[in-house]
């Protein structure tokens, strides 16, 4: 359908590109060159961003979630904070780090930080007081009851706090490489934009949701492999 209306004018090329002119502008995206220099600088970002928002959001739930005075001092800023719409800071970021990379990449770590800090803090939070008394009874010290016991409770909702990192951390990207960038994917649909290329527009909207499906998936494979027992546990 839309082929056809495509085809018969219904739909001009200035609102939406017909698919086999969206098909072929991305072979011609990555033929001549354009895409994978933008490609490799979107995912620099994201990576980059990933990196710090995880550090950040997982070692402030472990200090919040293992501490009362960690709890005390950290969780009431972090869940002011967190009700803030973090895409709204882009103005913010860009007067606090200038118009560089460093805003989209703070952009990006600050919506993976959350949900990883909410999942850690939680997951701590949660942890059964019975095993807890277990690990009392048998001996264990306090890194031998974080280790054993804390840590592997905590890891599927740290997964899952990974997941939905990911798909704030794609969201922000798009948001901060169409605010004063000059590679990316989002600067290729920013400057398709002003020559209404809407087939390269789509070509880029493609590909951040084939990346955002790629990386899920890459988590979820994760997930399998390190927690076998519970695959095991569903299987019985």
């Amino acid at each position: 359908m839309w082929q056809i209306a495509s085809g018969t004018g219904l739909l001009p090329p200035d609102k939406l590109a017909a698919p086999d002119v969206i098909l072929r502008s991305a072979w011609e995206l990555a033929v001549t060159g354009e895409l994978g220099p933008n490609l490799l600088v979107s995912l620099s970002r994201v990576a980059s961003g990933l990196v710090i928002g995880i550090a950040v959001g997982v070692a402030a739930g472990l200090l919040a979630g293992l501490s009362r005075w960690g709890d005390d001092l950290l969780d009431p800023p972090v869940q002011m904070l967190r009700t803030l719409p973090h895409l709204g800071l882009v103005p913010l970021f860009i007067l606090w780090f200038g118009i560089g990379e460093t805003p989209k990449i703070a952009l990006v770590a600050l919506g993976v930080t959350f949900p990883l800090y909410l999942n850690v803090h939680g997951a701590i939070r949660g942890v059964d007081p019975k095993l807890l008394e277990a690990t009392s009874v048998l001996g264990f010290n306090h890194a031998q009851r974080i280790r054993h016991v804390v840590l592997p409770a905590t890891l599927p909702s740290l997964l899952i706090g990974l997941r939905q990192g990911l798909g704030v951390a794609w969201l922000s990207l798009i948001i901060g490489e169409q605010v004063n960038a000059d590679a990316g994917i989002g600067y290729m649909i920013n400057n398709a934009r002003e020559f209404l290329r809407t087939d390269i527009i789509v070509v880029g909207l493609v590909i951040y949701a084939a990346l955002g499906l790629l990386t899920d998936a890459l988590v979820r494979l994760l997930e399998r492999r390190t927690l076998r027992w519970r695959v095991n546990t569903k299987a019985a």
